[in-house]
């Protein structure tokens, strides 16, 4: 898949070991040590607050960087000629500049006051990057679903990015400053409460636990508010390979092809047919060595489809500029199944924490998806361009997938919509961590809420700011953009 000309690697310098020589090096008699009593994992939660107590969650003192610097740092590797469709895209809004800053945040939470309680973090956990989607049985469930910046790190560090990216949405959708804090301490409840009743689960119940669509439609307040999350769980039942082939494909000289719809979907320039065939060799190492990554009965199921087309996708608002691509597969000659190939980078936390135990990124993608989602696509696998040494992950395009929107959203929708996040991200600390030692650590009181409400004010303050500066680039000619 040559696609653009910048194929440097997008790893740090760190060097990766393979994860099952670490695994050998590790002890073998601490592997089944368990962990102590629920009250003794409380405990340790309880005692991280004396290291650093909960209020310290409510610093924010960012000092003086340079955000248009941080962001072009985080464009090395990118394909140059993409960047300017990111800025365009991040300059309409702060909250779609906050999409796309998650470098920016990291940065910032890395010189703040934090927590020693680690978990398995999403990394980019802001309130877009939650939906609907399916499990292998069917069931439209509800979580994370976002997971390229995915790493271990301090708990608190995704929730104080989701509770930030409540109060942007609330501002601009112009709700008062007492309906934003209203709307975080739900949120930071509803997680404690969560998080406490996990704890006390039974350990294979929480794995098994499912957040479905239908708990959703428990949570709405109003007749209303039931109807319109109906309508939206109704639309992902109906996204599937089958439904994106009947708008995202054409016949070209009798062949079945993705049809290209520029400058967000189009087919790489081939010029002649050594071209063709050195593309077509590589594409198919591609997906041989991602096949190797499903556990056997997927590869079953994979070897029915056969390779019919690949193109080019551009997608996201922070993904823009990365590698992406989907790829359509047909099997018996009339069954369609779309994949989104999606470059995984370094994650944004990995210049702040330690970096990833496994030697593709790909790889640390897909162990992040199934650890904090209660079910993951039956297509989640790796792999590797051999010939630049980039990164990816494969997944279905779309298959049940379905989002809310936001933008539409009253103080009350809002409200409801952030008891659901909260829900979906306690379960997924839950499920990855320990919830006794996270809920040790927010305790019952209202402390931690009203900590991470005083930081999400000031951070939405200064992620305006921020949007701001980028603007001013934009203006003064020192950031290009394309609008769309």
């Amino acid at each position: 898949m040559p696609a653009h000309t910048e194929d440097k690697r997008n790893e740090p310098a760190t060097d990766r070991a393979d994860p099952h020589t670490l695994a050998a090096q590790e002890d073998p008699s601490t592997l089944f040590a368990g962990r102590g009593s629920l009250a003794a994992r409380i405990g340790q939660g309880k005692a991280a607050r004396r290291k650093v107590p909960r209020a310290k969650l409510a610093e924010c003192r960012i000092d003086d960087r340079d955000p248009t610097a941080l962001l072009d740092a985080s464009n090395v590797g990118r394909v140059a000629e993409l960047i300017p469709i990111r800025y365009g895209r991040m300059v309409a809004s702060p909250f779609a500049f906050y999409r796309g800053a998650a470098p920016l945040m990291a940065y910032d939470l890395a010189k703040l006051p934090h927590s020693d309680v680690i978990v398995h973090l999403g990394g980019d956990a802001h309130l877009a990057n939650f939906g609907l989607f399916a499990s292998p049985e069917r069931r439209i469930l509800f979580g994370p679903n976002d997971f390229d910046e995915t790493l271990p790190g301090p708990f608190d560090w995704d929730v104080r990015r989701l509770a930030t990216s409540f109060v942007i949405a609330a501002r601009e959708r112009g709700l008062v400053t007492r309906d934003q804090r209203s709307v975080v301490r739900r949120l930071c409840e509803t997680f404690r409460q969560r998080l406490a009743e996990f704890s006390r689960m039974d350990t294979l119940d929480v794995w098994y636990y499912q957040f479905r669509a239908a708990s959703m439609l428990a949570i709405a307040d109003s007749t209303e508010e039931r109807r319109k999350e109906l309508a939206v769980i109704d639309k992902a039942r109906q996204q599937s390979s089958r439904s994106v082939m009947t708008h995202a494909t054409e016949l070209v000289n009798g062949k079945l092809r993705i049809k290209d719809v520029p400058p967000l979907v189009y087919h790489i320039p081939l010029e002649s047919p050594h071209d063709h065939k050195q593309y077509d060799a590589l594409v198919r190492r591609f997906f041989a060595d991602y096949r190797l990554t499903l556990p056997d009965d997927r590869r079953a199921l994979f070897d029915r489809y056969e390779l019919v087309d690949v193109a080019i996708r551009v997608v996201g608002i922070g993904s823009v500029g990365t590698r992406c691509y989907e790829a359509l597969f047909m099997a018996d000659g009339q069954c369609p199944l779309f994949l989104q190939l999606k470059e995984a980078r370094a994650s944004v936390l990995e210049g702040y924490l330690p970096p990833s135990r496994f030697p593709n990124h790909g790889q640390r993608v897909v162990n992040g998806q199934r650890l904090l989602q209660s079910a993951s696509d039956i297509f989640l696998g790796w792999s590797k361009m051999r010939h630049t040494g980039n990164d990816f992950y494969v997944r279905q395009l779309r298959d049940m997938k379905g989002a809310f929107d936001f933008t539409t959203f009253d103080v009350e929708d809002l409200g409801e919509y952030a008891v659901s996040c909260a829900h979906a991200l306690a379960h997924s600390m839950a499920k990855a961590g320990d919830p006794a030692l996270l809920s040790g650590y927010v305790g019952k009181s209202s402390a931690f809420d009203e900590a991470i409400e005083r930081f999400a004010l000031a951070y939405a303050e200064q992620n305006e700011a921020d949007w701001t500066v980028l603007k001013a680039a934009v203006k003064a000619g020192r950031v290009q953009v394309t609008r769309e």
